[in-house]
């Protein structure tokens, strides 16, 4: 199968900062890898720009149906974020929510944030 632009954007994109590594990785689960992926290591503005790029790309390639953007705590908030900011930009301004890990009791309180 030939890589798609946006794929191929992707692996240098989480090559360049260094998000995808390979080596010898000990994984929380016990189980040794010869990858390791860093979500975490798409932290500034051009990165993530340039990631919500393929992942909009990707997710109007596949042709699925959706009507929210859901970032699950904690590094899927600022991806979900910059998606949301890059469909807008497309002129598809779509809601955004999110989860908190632990229950709030103060405030709006609950565990879900946004719409």
């Amino acid at each position: 199968m030939p890589v798609t632009d946006y794929r191929s954007r992707f692996l240098q994109l989480a090559l360049r900062v260094e998000a995808l590594r390979f080596g010898e990785f000990t994984l929380k689960s016990g189980r040794v890898s010869p990858y390791f992926f860093n979500a975490g290591r798409f932290d500034s503005g051009a990165a993530l720009a340039a990631l919500a790029g393929c992942y909009a790309d990707a997710t109007e390639r596949a042709g699925i149906g959706f009507d929210l953007l859901f970032g699950p705590a904690y590094k899927g908030i600022p991806l979900a974020t910059a998606l949301a900011c890059e469909f807008a930009r497309r002129g598809r301004d779509l809601p955004l929510a999110f989860n908190r890990k632990e229950a709030k009791d103060h405030g709006e309180g609950g565990t879900l944030i946004g719409a």
